[in-house]
């Protein structure tokens, strides 16, 4: 749909940035604060870009004053964080840690002085280790009230300051990496257990949220996903039931629980077929029926293309492509597995009219406006952009970063969102990735985001300096005018 006008961003969008605790924070064991499956992984040899850690970060917690006024001078709206469960609840589930909370209360004091809305996020992959050691992680139902009782304290402790809070982080990703590809602690790789344990993760999101609700009647929560829409790599029908196989298993499989509360029909038959369905017991449906978010989170970098299976339509084994090791939204096998579901559903290929980052992201910012056309016409809850962002070689040169590829992403991004406003869709706002730069997991600190450069590399934290890039000034604007500057349509 071509407009010759786009409608203007709603008076009270929430322009934003986010971040995770793991990723900036630091002092990691200060303050009483317990050991999470992040400081342990990336204290074993091999698992990190050069063995860089989480230790010290870009030190976020004794630098979250200069933070936040560097958050306020650029006009900031939103700040969405995650909290450290093991900041919180060293062991995660024995006593509180009240210098660890008392963090998280300046913070968000912090930010309601400068007129910032905090956006709080329960969970961003930081589980901590005391309870996979105890219980086997997310593999375990035992790790259910432990969640629900660290819930109910932030819950507790925030709900009159809080008004968003985001359950989980990528639970598509963090479980597929984390239980499937081997590439995130507890580094498994079997897709039985990932399905398994993906299946605790929904019911510890329901109790989340049916708790919140009870506790915090004025706030409004929801799960952030990570979403990608998904394309026919051509007009030929094998191709595009391909695609509708490919939304089924990368999209359907948990936004129909988080929105719809039953696992989508199409893919528990297959894994059922397959043996890899999870035990569902009937106190499980029922209790996942319960659960209803208040809006839906959207973390969105790419989508992904589609051909025919390769069971029926063979490709030479240069074609395969390992996506698993480069690209956390965008996963497939590299052989066919016996235990691979999408093996016979649909084979993922690289999309020939898009160009891609220096990690081999795709850039479709098209699909942007696809994806939120798309979950919002499917499940009608107010939409809110939780992550969208470039990663980049960033250099400073002459105390400056000129980051203009930065601008130019999300500048295409921000326009094909305000086309899907102008489609219909509602929109809560929107929170780029990353406010400032940070530990990029496995890359080490050399794969930069954010609008604020941090001078420390994968060597060291040097002066932890913090310059802001030219897109801060460039975002400042466009804060400045509620994108109002954002006029031209994407034709």
């Amino acid at each position: 749909m071509y407009y010759d006008k786009l409608d203007d961003f709603p008076p009270d969008f929430l322009w934003g940035a986010a971040s995770a605790a793991y990723q900036i924070e630091g002092a990691y064991d200060e303050d009483g604060k317990g050991p999470s499956i992040w400081d342990v992984y990336a204290h074993q040899p091999g698992n990190t870009f050069n063995g860089t850690t989480g230790d010290v970060a870009i030190d976020h917690y004794h630098h979250m004053a200069e933070d936040v006024a560097l958050m306020a001078k650029m006009g900031l709206k939103a700040y969405r964080f995650s909290v450290a469960w093991a900041r919180v609840i060293p062991d995660g589930d024995g006593a509180v840690n009240e210098a660890g909370l008392d963090f998280y209360r300046r913070l968000i004091r912090e930010l309601k002085q400068n007129g910032i809305e905090p956006v709080l996020t329960l969970y961003h992959w930081d589980l901590p280790q005391a309870l996979q050691d105890k219980y086997g992680g997310w593999e375990s139902r035992e790790v259910i009230p432990a969640f629900a009782k660290y819930c109910r304290t932030l819950f507790t402790a925030f709900k009159d300051d809080v008004k968003y809070w985001v359950t989980f982080n990528e639970q598509n990703v963090f479980t597929g990496l984390g239980y499937r590809w081997g590439n995130h602690p507890p580094k498994v790789q079997d897709v039985r257990r990932m399905f398994a344990a993906n299946h605790i993760v929904n019911l510890a999101n329901a109790i989340a949220i049916k708790l919140f609700h009870e506790l915090v009647p004025n706030g409004l929560i929801g799960p952030s996903f990570g979403y990608g829409p998904v394309y026919p790599l051509t007009g030929a029908p094998t191709d595009v039931l391909a695609a509708v196989n490919a939304d089924d298993f990368n999209n359907n499989w948990w936004l129909d629980v988080y929105c719809r509360g039953e696992y989508p029909y199409f893919m528990e038959k297959t894994l059922t077929r397959m043996g890899l369905m999870p035990d569902v017991t009937d106190a499980d449906r029922a209790l996942l029926k319960q659960a209803h978010p208040d809006f839906l989170g959207i973390n969105y970098y790419h989508g992904g293309t589609v051909q025919q299976n390769r069971l029926e339509k063979p490709v030479a084994e240069a074609a395969k492509k390992d996506f698993s090791a480069t690209d956390p939204y965008l996963m497939q096998p590299k052989e066919d597995q016996a235990q691979s579901p999408e093996v016979p559903m649909f084979n993922a290929v690289a999309n020939p009219y898009l160009k891609k980052t220096d990690w081999g992201w795709e850039i479709d910012p098209v699909g942007f406006r696809v994806g939120l056309r798309q979950v919002y016409e499917k499940y009608r809850l107010p939409l809110f952009v939780t992550e969208n962002g470039l990663g980049a070689v960033d250099q400073l040169a002459n105390g400056e970063v000129d980051d203009q590829y930065r601008i130019d992403y999300l500048a295409a991004h921000l326009r094909t969102m305000k086309e899907a406003i102008t489609d219909g869709v509602e929109m809560i706002g929107y929170c780029a990735w990353s406010f400032t730069d940070l530990l990029s997991w496995l890359n080490g600190y050399r794969k930069r985001y954010g609008f604020v450069y941090v001078d420390r590399d994968d060597d060291g934290p040097k002066q932890l300096r913090r310059i802001p890039k030219k897109s801060y000034y460039w975002y400042q604007q466009i804060i400045a005018q509620n994108g109002a500057q954002i006029t031209e349509a994407t034709k």
